[in-house]
């Protein structure tokens, strides 16, 4: 029998959630038994499936929310479906571990009861929670307080910490309490075998010469407003020649779009929605930029963002705002506007690069290797495989139980087989 792993991940759905994605693929590869509890989201409706030898158990879950008591009939619906579902998957199949991945800090809340039964708690932590809500409410009352408890009592109640950089570690280590040899850092790198480049399509540009992208989630926190400033300034200077075109999806899309078509700004930014990974390629690939907006705040300035590496891997020079953990990811690989500018020094920025293609191609090349050397998700495994053996450490294997990698997927019943398909990983 192999050591069983539960994957907890409360905001987004498997596969879309890439991170998690990836990383039950290499607990899978590298032995482990495992299966992940997530809401369903957009196109992932299937109750169950198993993709690329993970089971995949999805829950039901309301509307997005976008107001305080909506987030806490979003939050307070997913953790009774968890609950339920996370008892249910334990005696069906069993489980060694939890790993809780955040936001928000309360999936420890599910794996409490299991710690009497001798279960052991992995907090992945994708979001600094508290600095998140900061940077949308900039409230520092009760739901922040509550946020810092919730927090604290996450890092009490686990094993080991997956931190995605050195910012997050010293989180968990200075407000966290945890020890140093309990946190791993597991960073969010994309594979390069597969996220690669493909071939430009020109009609992307929509008749103009020069095509600036964006890739990622639509909140507040994101910046994309500041980024329809920077393509108003570039028209208003009289450049007609550039057009960017933003994908993905979010609670603030339709807000941005309706910006746009006020500001008389159709002709210049397209915000795409959500689109295949085939689509994602094309249109980076075919940008002669790429940009990160995030406005800068707390919560920005500590986190890592995977469309800065993705942009890396696929060879795109950069923009975005000065920030500690942006700078250590992306380093010659970017360009960095002015924090305190809400958009003219970043403009600048991208007009510079996009009048200079020499200097573009250097910034690409050294962003590319940068991913293979050294960020890419492989170098990361390691580590996730480290805080798993970590959490094991001092426990003896249960009757019959090998290490990892010994054995084969647990068969399952005929009732539990009913739906096995694989679908295609979304962005």
């Amino acid at each position: 029998m192999k050591r069983k792993v539960l994957i907890i991940v409360e905001n987004a759905a498997l596969p879309y959630d890439t991170r998690v994605f990836k990383e039950a693929q290499s607990l899978s590869t590298n032995g482990y038994d495992v299966t992940v509890l997530c809401p369903r989201r957009g196109s992932c409706r299937q109750g169950y499936e198993v993709i690329e030898g993970v089971r995949i158990y999805r829950h039901p879950m309301p509307k997005e929310a976008d107001t305080t008591l909506s987030y806490l009939w979003e939050y307070g619906c997913g953790l009774f479906w968890e609950f339920i579902y996370t008892w249910w998957i334990y005696l069906t199949h069993g489980f060694d571990v939890i790993q809780g991945c955040n936001p928000p800090d309360d999936v420890f809340l599910i794996a409490l009861p299991f710690r009497l039964l001798g279960i052991k708690y992995i907090f992945d932590h994708h979001d600094a929670t508290p600095e998140l809500y900061l940077s949308k409410s900039g409230q520092r009352a009760f739901l922040y307080k509550l946020l810092l408890w919730l927090e604290k009592m996450t890092y009490a109640s686990s094993d080991a910490v997956m931190a995605t950089n050195n910012s997050y570690k010293e989180l968990a280590i200075k407000r966290g309490r945890m020890a140093p040899d309990d946190v791993f850092v597991v960073r969010n790198g994309p594979d390069p075998r597969t996220f690669k480049p493909v071939a430009p399509n020109p009609a992307l540009k929509d008749g103009k010469r020069y095509l600036v992208g964006y890739v990622g989630t639509m909140n507040v926190q994101d910046g994309l407003d500041i980024l329809i400033d920077v393509a108003q300034y570039i028209k208003n200077l009289g450049r007609r020649d550039v057009r960017f075109v933003c994908v993905g999806s979010g609670p603030e899309l339709e807000t941005l779009r309706g910006i746009v078509v006020e500001k008389g700004l159709v002709d210049t930014v397209y915000f795409t929605g959500r689109v295949s990974d085939q689509e994602l390629l094309e249109i980076l690939s075919t940008a002669e930029v790429c940009v990160n907006p995030d406005r800068p705040c707390e919560m920005n300035d500590i986190s890592t963002m995977i469309k800065i590496m993705e942009y890396m891997a696929l060879s795109k020079p950069i923009v975005q705002f000065d920030s500690k953990e942006g700078r250590f990811s992306a380093q010659e690989a970017s360009l960095y506007a002015n924090r305190e500018d809400r958009g003219a020094d970043f403009a600048n920025k991208v007009l510079w690069l996009l009048d200079r293609p020499e200097d573009r191609k250097r910034m690409g090349e050294f962003g590319r290797r940068r991913i293979e050397k050294e960020l890419a998700w492989e170098y990361s495994v390691q580590h996730l495989l480290a805080a798993y053996q970590r959490v094991f450490s001092n426990s003896q294997p249960t009757k019959g139980m090998a290490a990892p990698n010994d054995g084969r997927e647990t068969p399952r019943s005929p009732a539990q087989a009913t739906i096995h398909s694989e679908v295609g990983k979304q962005q």
